[in-house]
Order: structure tokens, then C-alpha cells, then sequence
């Protein structure tokens, strides 16, 4: 599927305007930010509510079919999640926002989208060392895992050699 996205200019300053709604709670911002994203794809804007939480806590927004958005606020968000980080509010906005851009099959093209707004933005210095570092730890991982991969193959041809030598 060949997914049309705003221009990199365009959702770094969408992503700075939710950052900034993210700390200062100014609404103004937050309407700028999905009001550029429903300018480019040419759709109506959502209709947006905010709770305190919803389902009890698991649910971060729920769309609905209607174009009702309901969404939890950062000021909630901040309490009582594992994951209470701005990067992840702002994800899950993108990720709502799929789901009211694309209907049909919905939850993979929202995490599709999602991912393809937050590639190419430039991650915070702190962000960019840790990822560095999980690329180094888990680049020693893979050389084992293929390794073991490599002799439990050889292991199986052998295995069956021996079958055929045996059958013949």
C-alpha cells in the first residue's frame, strides 16, 4: 500500500506544535497541529473530546466511526502509565489520527502511519545515544543467534546424510 504523507517540514512543525501542547496545555496549539494534518489530507477535523482516562485506564484515544476522537489529556496522561513520556502522547495522537484517515484496516495502517510521521524527525540527543547503544547491545545478539543458527543448520544436513547413507 502506498501510504501519501505530509512532507517532512510540514510534520516537523506538526510535531513541534504537540511537543509544545504536550508541556504547556495551550489548546491553541493542539488545534494548529491537527488542523495542518486535516489541511494536507483534505478531510474534516475530528471531533475531539478529553477525559481524565478511558476504559479504565488501558486505552490511551479511541476513535470512533463517527469521527468522534476521544483522547486522554497529557495533564492525565502524566499520572499513573508505565510509558507517561511526551513521545509516546504524541505517537498516540498520530496513531488516532490513522485510524480516522484510514478506515479500512485500520489498526495496521495506524501503526504503519504512526511510525512513517516519526521517521525522519530528528530525535533528541539523549534519544539518539540510547538508541546507539541498543543497536550496539543488540547487534551481539544477532552474531549468536546466528551462529547458533548457522551450526544447528549444519547439524541437520549432517543428520540427514547419514539417513541416506544408511537407507542406501
Amino acid at each position: 500500500m502506498r501510504m501519501i504523507l505530509p512532507p517532512i517540514s510540514h510534520r516537523r512543525v506538526i510535531d513541534r506544535e504537540l511537543s509544545d501542547f504536550f508541556h504547556t496545555h495551550r489548546t491553541s496549539m493542539f488545534n494548529r497541529a491537527i488542523s495542518r494534518l486535516c489541511r494536507f489530507y483534505s478531510v474534516r477535523r475530528p471531533r475531539i473530546s478529553w477525559f481524565e482516562y478511558l476504559d479504565w485506564g488501558k486505552t490511551a484515544g479511541k476513535t470512533y466511526y463517527d469521527g468522534r476522537i476521544h483522547l486522554v489529556h497529557p495533564e492525565n496522561w502524566k499520572r499513573g502509565r508505565v510509558y507517561k513520556t511526551e513521545r509516546m502522547w504524541v505517537q498516540m495522537i498520530y496513531h488516532e489520527m490513522a485510524h480516522y484517515l484510514f478506515w479500512t484496516n485500520a489498526e495496521s495502517k495506524a501503526d504503519l502511519f504512526m511510525r512513517r510521521m516519526v521517521s525522519g524527525l530528528r530525535p533528541a540527543s539523549r534519544t539518539r545515544r540510547a538508541l546507539a547503544n541498543a543497536r550496539r547491545a543488540s547487534s551481539g545478539a544477532r552474531s549468536v543467534n546466528r551462529s547458533r543458527r548457522t551450526r544447528a543448520t549444519t547439524r541437520n544436513r549432517a543428520t540427514k546424510r547419514q539417513r541416506r547413507s544408511r537407507a542406501a
